[in-house]
Parts: structure tokens; C-alpha cells; sequence
């Protein structure tokens, strides 16, 4: 069982990334999936929720807009797109499965029983 996060890079304000979540070993279509950040000494952070039917999703006010989450062509991989980049969203990102689609949608961690891999998204000129 296997879940990674790729796709972090290095880029300057206003660009853009695609950030994709990879899961082995389980189906992810079988769960809401979340997007969470983190930077060094503050708590993790819910940003985006994808449902477990992929009929609705939830951004965190600050990335409101800006960030979309969506399911991959492949059957095990969900993308978070990342355009006009701030400062401020840099962090590491991690994705991480919910049983529960209410608990995604209020970007709880509480039902979150596995985390994997993180990517590193820095934004700086």
C-alpha cells in the first residue's frame, strides 16, 4: 500500500503546477481525496477536497480560485492544478484518502488513516 504525491517544484510567483497523487495497492476511487499542506513549524492544512464520486469539490478560501482537484485519466491518480502561485503556498503537499466525504469537505485530517509521500512546492522570484 502505497500513496505519493509528485509533480513540486520550483517556480515564480504566477506560475503554475500540477501536483499528482498516486496510490498503490488500494483503489483511490474508492475515496474522497484531500489535499493538505504544510511548512515548516506550522500544522498541516486542508486545502482542497475531492469527493469519493467526484460530483463535488472544496477549496480553502485561500487557494479558492486559484487551485482544482480532479480525478486522473488514470484509475488510481488525482491532480490538484496550482495556478497563479503566491509566496504563501509554498509548503509541502501531501493527498491523503478520507472515508468520510463530509470530514474532506470540512478538510479534516481526523478520518485519514494513512499519509505518503510529500512534494515540496516553493515560489519564489
Amino acid at each position: 500500500v502505497r500513496l505519493v504525491a509528485s509533480g513540486g517544484d520550483s517556480v515564480q510567483p504566477g506560475g503554475a503546477l500540477t501536483l499528482t497523487c498516486t496510490a498503490s495497492g488500494f483503489a483511490l476511487d474508492d475515496y474522497a481525496v484531500g489535499w493538505f499542506r504544510q511548512t515548516p513549524g506550522k500544522e498541516r492544512e486542508g486545502i482542497s477536497c475531492l469527493s469519493e464520486n467526484s460530483d463535488a469539490t472544496y477549496y480553502r478560501d485561500s487557494v479558492k480560485g486559484r487551485f482544482t482537484t480532479s480525478r486522473g485519466n488514470g484509475k488510481n491518480t488525482v491532480s490538484l492544478h496550482l495556478n497563479s502561485l503566491k509566496p504563501e503556498d509554498t509548503a509541502m503537499y501531501f493527498c491523503a484518502p478520507h472515508i468520510s466525504d463530509y470530514l474532506c469537505s470540512k478538510f479534516s485530517d481526523s478520518d485519514v488513516g494513512r499519509w505518503g509521500q510529500g512534494t515540496q512546492v516553493t515560489v519564489a522570484s
